[in-house]
């Protein structure tokens, strides 16, 4: 009976948790939707989590797209398809790994910068203080996080697809032996409107879930310095795996709309 009522316990936190994230979720978009927001502070975050992010998103696209070359030019000879290769290493890039690679990298590195920073805030009584000097923490602080990484990530997701390309490029002209001229043409070619697009909406959706995930553990944080350590890896992991679960069901909806 014991662990029947602690099960049930632990059920019921769940749930409690899952409201208070969705509480705290329509919270900041109604301070959007009534613009109150802080402009400076925006434009200071962007900088921040831009910044932060760019040269390790930049060495993992452009290792990203020197692979997938790699790995097409095997697999392209092998059939003799040599000529598709651009299209592949585009493809890919635009429709599924820049959106996710960005957003992972992005979650570890400013996600948890924020939430660690936040939750810093929170156990040094930071976030009280501005509420004694008449000043709303979510509207200062949480506000601008969130449409910052709503702006960044997007940015950043283009910067991965363009860099990728780039290392692809690199592969096909001067290790397959494809002209360069051929091999721009073909990928200027194979990315559509739809391709395009739908990277971008998959990102946005990671840019809201993200920002919502780290910004809402950081607030939230409590237990001193171990725990802002614990929220922070907390925050990290969930957004690993909304951004991975997310992927999957916004493909299936995304192809089946679109094909």
């Amino acid at each position: 009976m014991p662990r029947i009522m602690t099960a049930f316990k632990s059920f019921a936190q769940i749930f409690v948790n899952i409201g208070d994230a969705l509480s705290f979720f329509v919270e900041v978009f109604g301070y959007v939707i009534r613009g109150r927001i802080r402009v400076n502070e925006v434009l200071k975050q962007m900088y921040e989590q831009g910044i932060q992010s760019l040269m390790i998103i930049f060495l993992t696209s452009m290792a990203s797209g020197v692979v997938l070359g790699l790995q097409g030019y095997v697999m392209m000879v092998r059939f003799g398809a040599k000529e598709y290769m651009a299209q592949m290493v585009a493809l890919t890039l635009v429709r599924e790994l820049s959106p996710v690679f960005t957003a992972l990298i992005f979650s570890g590195k400013a996600g948890g910068g924020m939430t660690a920073e936040l939750g810093t805030m929170g156990v040094n009584e930071q976030l009280q203080a501005t509420r004694t000097m008449g000043v709303d923490p979510i509207e200062y602080l949480i506000v601008p996080r969130v449409l910052a990484c709503v702006i960044v990530l997007p940015i950043l997701a283009v910067f991965s697809e363009v860099v990728g390309i780039f290392g692809g490029y690199l592969i096909g002209v001067y290790q397959a032996g494809i002209p360069s001229a051929f091999y721009i043409n073909q990928t200027l070619k194979s990315i559509g409107y739809v391709d395009f697009f739908s990277g971008m909406i998959k990102i946005f959706f990671f840019a809201i879930v993200v920002s919502w995930v780290c910004c809402y553990q950081g607030y939230n944080t409590k237990g001193g310095s171990l725990g802002v350590g614990r929220y922070t890896t907390k925050a990290v992991a969930y957004s690993y795996i909304f951004v991975i679960v997310s992927n999957t069901v916004l493909t299936k909806v995304i192809l089946a709309v679109w094909g």
